[in-house]
């Protein structure tokens, strides 16, 4: 190792200690002992450019384990990116580019938000996928317009959450070989030693996935860092690099220990550091010119290959006229202009289940939107998610659009978030609404980054009937609904899954859920495009205002609209509302909002077969419902929902206890 780089690599860790002490709040320990690991790829494999972060062929490098942040933002600020030393001096400070985990959006070369341990993992795992299969449609003769690795660094926390474990073992069945996993092996937690709850040999566990591995022995070897990526990069599988370091290096009280994890060295630590690493400078935060000059220096063959990618790219386009249509429509789609296409949304009027509407839309979008790329964790035929004709992503056909994620709900809701980031594809998932538990941490950071990831959730109540409790979804939309940023769309037939659909389609900065039914539901006289709104009139009182509005949503609107009859016949004259989407409702104005729940009618009822709680603010204080407030059973749906009061009798007894109060 030359003398620069060992400044240079020193440099890293010196700002890493500073930022963290001067917050008073931060993880030195990773920073520290895996800075070589770091500087290595960024300066000698790593393609990318500072003045352009988004460039669509740059390899992608994803800090699974976010907690080590500061060795995140020390290089990409030593590389020129836009973070400043102020900004490094602001690390963990209200609205800083220097957020105390990597946050995607709000720092340029931050290529995904991570903390959840092994998320990382999953979302590298998505770009990857994105990769092979873009490559496989866009790539022609010499031409590689599609032509990157992925590049995640996970530690040993990433290594023991299942989700790593679910996301590698996709990884090596669909041979993902740009994907490259470096591992820093410091065999320290929070709590100790590795050894107290992991002690399993993890390059095997890899061989074992369909990976090929390596083991670095000394973490500070750039040279042998350096030679395992350079081999790597020359597999015909995905690889796993095992890099063992010291957590804390080079901080004599601390290092090795647990200590340094997850706080500050302290200010005597912190110069004690500058001495073991002969750093000369006591200033903090002061880095040398010839530092700088030394990271400008190894851009100059990241710019070189630029230029040659982007004549290559321009021959390509000029050569094939028709793969440049195919690369637009791909990367530059607008999807509004599918919104007016009448064949896209054509339905029959027979009772259907909204999870097979949903289906018959989704198969109709298929041949318009050429960029999906999705499927289902191993319930696409439960879920009608299939897209049939299009062939199964794998292995041997990387084409195949239809994603085969097996039994692995976390894993397949971070790989989507991967392919979101990732560009270019238009992603979906899907599984049983009850095993959203499963996902919810990763549906979570999609609506954190802004993603547009759609969630087909089927099976959506007590409607699934035999299967009994454990497959009844009962709290699940409660806890969905609690997510900011984060839509749930429960339509009540084919036409309000239109509606749905039709926001998928305008939507660009947050996740959706449908929640579909199993069993079959009629199709509504006055239901249609208005549900995109969120909430809208489906039976209106015939006086100047109404005795009782019934807010209800996805199979049960029906139930609503049977109540209000049953109700007319008392004297009594109802509203009837559907609400598929209390966020939706929520964006609307005030005025509309008023139109449809007015103020002064303090008479409600909800029906809606899940958990009451979270409709409080439309049920007001005196207004009851009609929900499940407990588990569900097993018997036969409609057994099932009219045990648990979903019949005409039970909804107009609660109703009139509200209006004879």
């Amino acid at each position: 190792m030359e003398n620069i780089e060992k400044e240079a690599i020193n440099a890293m860790r010196i700002l890493s200690a500073d930022a963290i002490q001067k917050a008073n709040s931060g993880h030195p320990g990773m920073p520290l002992g895996a800075s070589p690991i770091v500087y290595t790829l960024f300066a000698y494999h790593l393609h990318f450019d500072p003045k352009n972060p988004n460039l669509e062929n740059r390899d992608r490098f994803i800090l699974s384990a976010g907690h080590g942040s500061m060795l995140l933002y020390s290089i990409l600020h030593l590389f020129g990116y836009d973070i400043s030393i102020d900004d490094i001096k602001n690390f963990r400070q209200f609205n800083s580019k220097t957020p105390g985990h990597p946050e995607f959006g709000q720092t340029k070369g931050v290529e995904a938000t991570t903390g959840p341990l092994g998320a990382g993992a999953s979302m590298a795992v998505g770009m990857a996928m994105s990769e092979k299969h873009l490559a496989s449609i866009l790539n022609k003769d010499n031409y590689k317009i599609i032509d990157n690795y992925t590049y995640v660094l996970v530690g040993d926390g990433c290594m023991m959450e299942g989700i790593s474990n679910e996301a590698f073992s996709l990884a090596g069945t669909l041979n993902l070989n740009k994907l490259i996993v470096l591992y820093d092996s410091n065999d320290i937690t929070i709590e100790g030693s590795c050894s107290l709850a992991f002690r399993e040999d993890t390059v095997k566990r890899m061989e074992s996935y369909g990976f090929w591995t390596y083991e670095v022995q000394d973490g500070n070897n750039i040279e042998e860092i350096n030679l395992a990526i350079e081999k790597a990069k020359k597999q015909d599988k995905p690889s796993f690099i095992k890099i063992n370091t010291k957590i804390g290096y080079g901080c004599p009280k601390k290092e090795g220990t647990a200590k340094c994890h997850g706080e500050p060295l302290g200010s005597e630590n912190v110069l004690e550091l500058r001495k073991t690493l002969n750093w000369k400078y006591d200033e903090p935060f002061f880095v040398p010119d010839e530092i700088y000059v030394h990271f400008k220096k190894l851009l100059k063959e990241k710019y070189e290959k630029q230029e040659i990618y982007e004549k290559n790219k321009k021959e390509y386009f000029a050569k094939y006229p028709e793969m440049k249509a195919l690369y637009d429509e791909f990367y530059n789609t607008d999807y509004n202009r599918f919104l007016d296409d009448k064949s896209l949304f054509e339905f029959d009027d027979k009772p259907k289940a909204t999870r097979n509407s949903s289906g018959d839309i989704l198969n109709k979008l298929k041949d318009k939107v050429k960029n999906l790329f999705g499927g289902s964790a191993d319930l696409a035929p439960s879920n009608k998610t299939e897209l049939k004709g299009l062939g199964d992503f794998s292995k041997e056909n990387p084409k195949g659009q239809n994603i085969h994620f097996g039994v692995r709900e976390i894993a397949m809701a971070g790989i989507a978030n991967g392919i979101a980031l990732y560009g270019g594809l238009r992603t979906f998932v899907s599984t049983f609404f009850v095993f959203s538990d499963f996902l919810k941490p990763m549906a979570r950071l999609s609506a954190l980054m802004n993603l547009p990831v759609t969630y087909i959730f089927t099976h959506d109540s007590i409607g699934v009937g035999e299967d009994g409790p454990t497959h009844e979804p009962v709290e699940h939309l409660a806890m969905l609904r609690a997510i900011p940023n984060f839509v749930t769309f429960r339509p009540a037939d084919t036409k309000e899954t239109i509606a749905g659909w039709k926001y998928i389609l305008s939507n660009k900065t947050s996740p959706i859920a449908l929640i579909l039914t199993r069993q079959n539901v009629p199709q509504l006289k006055n239901t249609g495009d208005k549900a995109i709104k969120g909430a809208y009139i489906v039976e209106k009182e015939s006086k100047d205002k109404p005795d009782l509005i019934i807010i209800a949503t996805g199979s049960e609107v029906s139930l609503a609209i049977k109540t209000r009859e049953a109700l007319l016949e008392k004297g009594y004259d109802s509203r009837v509302v559907s609400m598929p989407s209390m966020e939706l409702f929520e964006m609307q104005d005030e005025k509309y909002k008023e139109e449809v729940l007015p103020s002064d009618i303090e008479n409600r009822l909800i029906i809606e077969a899940m958990s009451k709680f979270g409709w409080g603010r439309y049920m007001g204080f005196r207004g009851k419902s009609v929900t499940v407030d407990s588990f569900g059973a097993s018997a036969p749906a409609d057994i099932l929902f009219d045990k648990f009061g979903f019949n005409v009798e039970s909804t107009v007894k609660t109703a009139l206890s509200i209006l004879e109060k």
